[in-house]
């Protein structure tokens, strides 16, 4: 299997967007986007996720962080369908539970081809700092429609907001890096019974 990386950019009226990963990396994320919260939780897919991760982003956050989560969800999903390629040889499927305190958070993503997203996070609180929690419904659906993966989010229980969007991200990170590794017994084959994914 080749170099599994890619280098995406999205330039719009509303933000301009440079997306770099290795998804066979060590976990080195590097982030310039505007939105700390946002960069916080970006580094739990590097780090958990074993993925080297470098995003920068301009966007009108003079307005709100609406547009720059979304877009950079969208342009994180059109990086990673780029890195997995045709898909043969993946395990395709990972899911992960991860506790933080009080809170715990399950995720399971499917290398499917079909995007598609079930989030159920109930929040504790609007707010995080100055960051809207409903944002990160608006980052994962970008994410998925442009990864083309089906994505399931439950937050089992939480009652501090931080604690519980940590613990989702976390367990996205671990989700997929089980999901994007490489099965040995699949050889060049496409873990899929139509063939192709």
């Amino acid at each position: 299997m080749g170099a599994r990386n890619a280098s995406v950019s999205r330039d719009t009226l509303e933000t301009q967007i440079q997306v770099s990963l290795d998804l066979d990396g060590s976990g080195v994320g590097k982030f310039d986007t505007g939105v700390p919260f946002l960069e916080h939780m970006l580094d739990q897919i590097a780090r958990h996720g074993l993925i080297d991760l470098d995003i920068t982003c301009k966007g009108d956050i003079h307005i709100d962080d609406h547009h720059t989560v979304e877009d950079i969800g969208i342009t994180l999903g059109q990086a990673m369908a780029v890195a997995v390629g045709d898909k043969k040889g993946l395990r395709r499927y990972g899911h992960a539970y991860v506790p933080l305190d009080e809170a715990l958070s399950r995720v399971v993503i499917d290398f499917s081809g079909r995007p598609g997203l079930v989030m159920n996070v109930p929040f504790t609180q609007k707010r995080i700092g100055a960051f809207d929690t409903e944002l990160f419904s608006e980052f994962f659906h970008g994410f998925v429609n442009h990864a083309q993966v089906t994505l399931h989010i439950d937050c089992l229980r939480g009652d501090n907001a931080h604690h519980q969007i940590e613990t989702v991200f976390k367990a996205f990170a671990r989700a997929l890096r089980m999901a994007l590794e490489v099965d040995p017994r699949m050889g060049d084959r496409t873990p899929s019974t139509k063939g192709t994914l």
